[in-house]
Formats: structure tokens, sequence, C-alpha cells
């Protein structure tokens, strides 16, 4: 093994342990935050008993679910039962590899070690785990491996209650990942590129994709709550049945598994959201970011990445404390009968306009360009949500009623 390559899986070591804990950290704290936001729109007090702010509660919690007696089903079939929570919980960070979250930082070390030898590094180091040449299709594949973990833990139990709440999490999953999918084509048209670090390095030379492509934002960020299983589309759950769906027969840790899965997730989606439609670590209304590399632009378009993700991590707890549930016939219809069309038209619109344009190899996308493309996507999403406002693809159980009568 060469110094070289030994340096480079130091450094591939140190980011995934930097990402593993940034990941856990905010896991932590997004559990704190979520109650604390709840509380202030519901005016309420929330977690204020252990530590200031109650920001010690998600370690009360963590020791609570580590003492408490772990029970397992008699009827349990036992692997799956114990890996399931496992394969729910895994997805959510390895997804997190291929996202870049800051520009890349100058580093260059010469030194050797006894037993292990010489590691050798020079020159700048990306910000991101692996910088995979196929980044959207690992992300689509790692996510779509979350749903095993539900569908395994709700069978697996051998409570019929958990296996309605499995069935209904593979259902609106396997829906919402076609959609999350058909949301990032358009994406690829702009960029010619899967890796998600040229998407930002195009999102720099133009706009962002939040105005080149405001629909795919607007059904991205849906079928990322629907992924999550967050309300209003936590229907896998369904806490007004008699039980909570396909974790019911779970305790300790293991359920709390489902649980950090489903923040990570959160974390995971937020950051996925800044990187393709907010420019990720692009530092907004300059091109001070894009020159040399040095370690002081890299520690604030960190920062700048991490503020961006922050902010989308309170979009997820806001929706989730303003939204009311969806029926479960509505959650598909909207998928299926309305998503899905409406995606597949407006790539076919955007591709065309992209070949309008002339936006190729030779001729990248420009500032011009983007402020075409957004007004294309002003009158579909004007469009969209005229459909939407009437009334006759989600519409209350009252006006069914009535139109049937």
């Amino acid at each position: 093994m060469t110094p070289e390559l030994k340096g480079f899986i130091l450094l591939a070591v140190i980011k995934i342990g930097f990402v593993i804990v940034a990941v856990m950290v905010g896991v932590a704290l997004l559990t704190w935050a979520e109650r604390r936001v709840s509380a202030w729109k519901q005016d309420r007090l929330g977690p204020n008993r252990v530590g200031p702010q109650g920001l010690l509660q998600p370690a009360a919690d963590g020791l609570k679910n580590l003492v408490k007696e772990e029970t397992s089903p008699p009827q349990a079939s036992r692997l799956l039962f114990f890996l399931a929570p496992i394969m729910a919980f895994i997805p959510a960070f390895m997804a997190f590899a291929v996202v870049p979250f800051a520009a890349p930082m100058p580093v260059t070390f010469d030194f050797t070690l006894p037993l292990l030898g010489r590691f050798v590094h020079s020159g700048p180091m990306p910000m991101i785990v692996a910088d995979l040449p196929v980044g959207f299709l690992y992300i689509l594949a790692i996510t779509s491996l979350g749903v095993y973990g539900l569908v395994l833990a709700g069978w697996s139990s051998g409570s019929k209650y958990s296996l309605l709440g499995g069935l209904r999490s593979s259902a609106q999953m396997i829906s919402y990942e076609i959609a999350m999918g058909l949301s990032i084509i358009a994406v690829l048209i702009l960029v010619g590129n899967v890796t998600l670090s040229e998407v930002v390095r195009v999102q720099q030379q133009s706009v962002w994709f939040v105005l080149a492509l405001t629909l795919s934002f607007i059904f991205f960020v849906v079928s990322a709550l629907a992924e999550t299983n967050r309300l209003p589309f936590d229907l896998p759950e369904t806490e007004s049945e008699l039980v909570s769906g396909y974790h019911t027969e779970y305790s300790s840790m293991k359920f709390a598994m489902f649980f950090m899965a489903e923040y990570a997730n959160i974390i995971t989606g937020a950051a996925l959201i800044t990187t393709l439609f907010f420019g990720g670590w692009d530092v907004p209304f300059t091109a001070w970011d894009e020159g040399e590399p040095t370690v002081f632009k890299s520690l604030i378009s960190l920062l700048v990445f991490g503020a961006k993700t922050v902010f989308f991590t309170y979009v997820y707890i806001w929706i989730r404390w303003t939204l009311p549930r969806f029926r479960f016939d509505q959650l598909m219809q909207l998928g299926w009968k309305f998503m899905l069309p409406m995606l597949l038209g407006y790539i076919m619109v955007i591709a065309t306009v992209v070949w309008i344009l002339g936006v190729d190899d030779q001729a990248r996308l420009g500032v011009g360009h983007g402020l075409v493309l957004f007004a294309v996507n002003l009158v579909f999403v004007y469009g969209v949500f005229w459909m939407l406002d009437q009334g006759r693809l989600l519409v209350g159980s009252a006006i069914h009623r009535s139109a049937g009568g």
C-alpha cells in the first residue's frame, strides 16, 4: 500500500467519523428541538427540567431506553425481529456519504507511524465522504432500503396490527420513492452529471435550482416528508389506532432505533434539499467561495451548509405540527394520480425548454437560462395549486358523501 493511499484512507476515516458524530448529535438535538418547537406552537413549556432549557433531555431519554426491560414476543421471528431496527437505522446514515458538506479544504501532511508506515497527502481534500460518480443512483438505492426495516418489523412481530402498519409503510414509501426519483430527473437534465459535487458547482455558476426547478423542489419536499413517515404522511404509525403500528411489539433500544432512524432521515433529507435546490455549501450572493481553496473558506461554507440544513429540519417540524393527517386513499391518490403524471409532463417540458435554450456540454446553464426556467416554473406552480384548490383530488369525507348522494 502506497503512502498516498494510506493518506487517502486516513482522511476518509476522519470524514466518516465526523459525519457519524455530526448526525448522531443532530439526532439527539432534533428530538429536543421538536419538543420545544411543538410546545412553542401549542403555547406550552416543553422539556425544561433536565439541564438548561431541557438540553439534557435526549441524554435522559437514551439512558431510560438503555435500562428498560427488553421484551420479545413469543410468536416473533427472532432473527428478523432483531435485524429490522438495524435495517431501518443504517440506510439513514449511509445516504449522507455522497453529500458534499463544505468547500474543498487544502490538506498537506507527511508523517510516519510505528507499524503503520508513512502517510502522505497534498492538495485539496473534497469535503465529502465518497464523491461517487453515481451519487444520485446511490441515494435512491440506499433510501429505498429503509422500507425493508419497517416491513420486516411489522411482519416479524407476529402481530396483525404491526403487520398492517408495515404493509402501509411499504405502499407509502414505494409510491413516493417513484415521485422522488422523478423530481430528481429534472436536476439531472440541467446538470448533465449524477454527482452531487457537480450539482453544487452548476448552481454556483447559474442560479439555485429552487428557482429553475421550483416544481421539482415542491414535489421533492413532499416525497421526502412521505419517506420519513412524518405528518401529514404518518400512516405507517397511525396513532389514532389501538396500537402504534409496525413497532408496537418493540421496546428498549430497539424501539428507540426506529425513531433515531426517522430523525437521521430528516437530517439527510434536509441536507439533500439543501444540496439539490439551494446550492449546497454555496455562500449566497458572492463568488468568494469559488476561488482557491482555503481552510477559512471551508469552515465558512460548512457553517452555511449547516445553517441551510438546520432551517429545513425546522421546516419538517413546522409542517408536522401544522397540518392534519391525510386519509390513506388521499395519500395514494396524491402520489399516483397527481404527482406521477404531473412530474412526467414536467420533465418533458423542462427537457424541451433546455433544448430550445441550447444548454449542453459546450454551453452550460447560465443565469439567463435559470430565469427563463423560473418563468416556466411559475406557470406550472400556479397550475398545480389551482388544481389542488378545486377540491377534486384531495377532498373530505363530507364532500364525497354529498357527491355520491
